[in-house]
């Protein structure tokens, strides 16, 4: 029996407000997660830690009231933080850039020396 539309509407807003108070409690602000160096283990894991805490609430509110209004509206709050604050800790702060895990600019590529995409006009070579 799903709950009648102004009520589901402020049970959905009051969900979201409890996943924005787990990750504003359970993690560092954002400002900071992107000054950190870039992939830091430590906000990593502290995100992790408020995305499943997250989940874990807005599926026993969902379930409780046995609305899926609730469920959307909670869901899509933690998706978005989430990915908010894992794109800030993609973010290499001296450049000012996300960066992917594992990758890390190299001082090569910052000094001008030649990149891919300078090779494209050099003629190839194949050794015999």
């Amino acid at each position: 029996m799903a709950l009648k539309p102004e009520i589901s509407l402020t049970v959905g807003l009051a969900t979201g407000a409890m996943v924005y108070g787990i990750f504003v409690n359970g993690t560092p602000t954002v400002a900071d997660v992107r000054k950190s160096p870039a992939n830091d283990g430590d906000a990593s894991a502290a995100v992790k830690t408020a995305a499943w805490m997250s989940a874990a609430v807005v599926g026993g509110v969902s379930l409780i009231a046995k609305d899926p209004t609730v469920f959307i509206i909670g869901g899509t709050m933690t998706v978005a933080l989430t990915w908010w604050y894992r794109h800030a800790n993609m973010v290499e702060p001296e450049y000012g850039m996300a960066v992917p895990k594992g990758d890390n600019i190299s001082e090569q590529d910052v000094e001008g020396n030649m990149q891919a995409e300078d090779y494209e006009n050099e003629p190839v070579s194949y050794g015999f």
